[in-house]
């Protein structure tokens, strides 16, 4: 099998954190097979700029394959909207082929994936085809491999609700039986999928996600960033970076902000795109007596975003769930000191690098955030431990990993000519 046992990734834990050479957490050494040459993508649901963390997964993934090897043929399936826009992995590095829908509508897009992608895919002449983002063509001449990145709908069904939810209900779980191969990206998403999907172990990789490369702004000089925010001079900033969604706990935060005595408590900032949840998130801050202490600047990148993580006195990451939990890592790349849930993908990506607290107990969490604040010496530990743990995360190591799922995938086909030289395939099926 591709995936490490588990004792091999434990291991490779420990060197990580006592400072031994590593590639990566959960890395793989896997020369690229013989004759797999041409894979094809299914990006027909990535609308740039709209899918959060699926597109940056697909950046991240196709540019660490090119990188290691540049052999391979990539075809990259996107729709209209993707396909118009501007340069980026999937029209720079892959042969890109439109899929004629726009995929902000949700119908559309399932019709991409379950009507066109197969004909083009046929036409492309792809062996194999890789859907990125938890659903997938469930026909075709063409093994397939599918990445579940969790399954929200069925461990937070607060969430989603109505056709959307039985929608994912029944598109992934169709899409994983039609699947030669299923990625889950962390350890915590492997036992969801195997719980509430019933992926055989056989046919179920982890292949861990990886921190996007730098090339980042320069951070915003903090004297500009106070004053763009409205942030007192001196006053200890709280950061918290994710979607003002009911299940990223935000409400929990601010539980726990207002639990913190006035005289110590800090700044809360609280970026993010406007969503229908934001409103009750605010009067919850109104009725809290904390709505002076919390700032909502909407979105924000580039030099303001780099002068956040630079500025903050801790990163707070209060989720209760989430497939891998990449704003952890992010925030720790960027040397910022992070506390987070200890529970489930979170508090395993975290790993020890990380001041960790229940997301469900507020007093947890404030307590927490106020030691990490107000302790220089565990907030430098955490800055100090954080870098090390981002940088285990390697994209090399995603891209060797989803390489050996797709020789399984191919080797489960039977298709001899396409997985030469890959350990335990006979080109027999399974």
């Amino acid at each position: 099998m591709a995936r490490k046992s588990g004792a091999e990734g434990v291991e490779e834990e420990r060197a990580a954190r006592e400072g031994e050479p590593t590639e990566a957490i959960g890395g793989y050494n896997v020369a690229m097979p013989e004759r797999v040459r041409h894979v094809g993508l299914n990006l027909v649901y990535l609308v740039p700029g709209e899918t959060g963390g699926m597109e940056t997964y697909a950046r991240v993934l196709i540019a660490a394959l090119h990188e290691i090897a540049p052999e391979l043929r990539l075809t990259a399936f996107v729709n209209e909207v993707a396909a118009a826009g501007p340069a980026a992995p999937w029209n720079e590095l892959c042969e890109p082929v439109t899929v004629p829908v726009d995929a902000r509508d949700r119908v559309a897009w399932v019709r991409g994936e379950q009507q066109h992608l197969p004909r083009l895919a046929a036409r492309a002449g792809v062996p194999l085809v890789h859907s990125l983002a938890n659903t997938g063509p469930l026909h075709g001449p063409f093994a397939r491999v599918t990445t579940v990145h969790d399954v929200i709908w069925r461990t937070v069904p607060e969430t989603l609700f109505g056709a959307r939810a039985l929608g994912m209900r029944v598109l992934v779980a169709a899409a994983v039986r039609r699947s030669d191969c299923v990625i889950a990206i962390s350890e915590s998403t492997r036992r969801d999928v195997r719980r509430f999907l019933g992926v055989p172990e056989d046919r179920l990789d982890v292949v861990l996600q990886s921190v996007p490369p730098a090339g980042r702004h320069a951070p915003m000089p903090e004297p500009e960033l106070r004053a763009r925010l409205d942030l007192p001079p001196g006053r200890p900033v709280l950061f918290t970076a994710s979607a003002k969604l009911r299940h990223k706990n935000l409400a929990g935060l601010l539980d726990a902000l207002a639990l913190i005595p006035p005289a110590r408590r800090p700044v809360l900032v609280a970026p993010g795109y406007a969503t229908p949840y934001e409103p009750e998130l605010r009067a919850r801050a109104q009725a809290l007596g904390v709505a002076a202490d919390v700032r909502w600047p909407g979105w924000i990148e580039g030099p303001l975003l780099e002068g956040l993580y630079a500025a903050c006195g801790c990163f707070v990451f209060p989720s209760l769930y989430e497939g891998f939990g990449m704003p952890v890592l992010e925030a720790m790349e960027r040397g910022a000191p992070v506390a987070c849930s200890a529970t489930g993908a979170v508090g395993e990506v975290a790993g020890d690098a990380a001041a960790l607290f229940d997301p469900r107990d507020p007093e947890a969490i404030a307590a927490t955030v106020t030691a990490v604040l107000e302790d220089p010496a565990l907030a430098a530990e955490l800055r100090r431990r954080g870098r090390r743990r981002a940088r285990a995360f390697s994209p090399a190591a995603t891209a060797r990993g989803t390489l050996a799922a797709y020789a399984r995938a191919l080797c489960r086909r039977g298709d001899s000519s396409e997985v030469a030289n890959v350990e335990g395939c006979t080109g027999s099926g399974r």
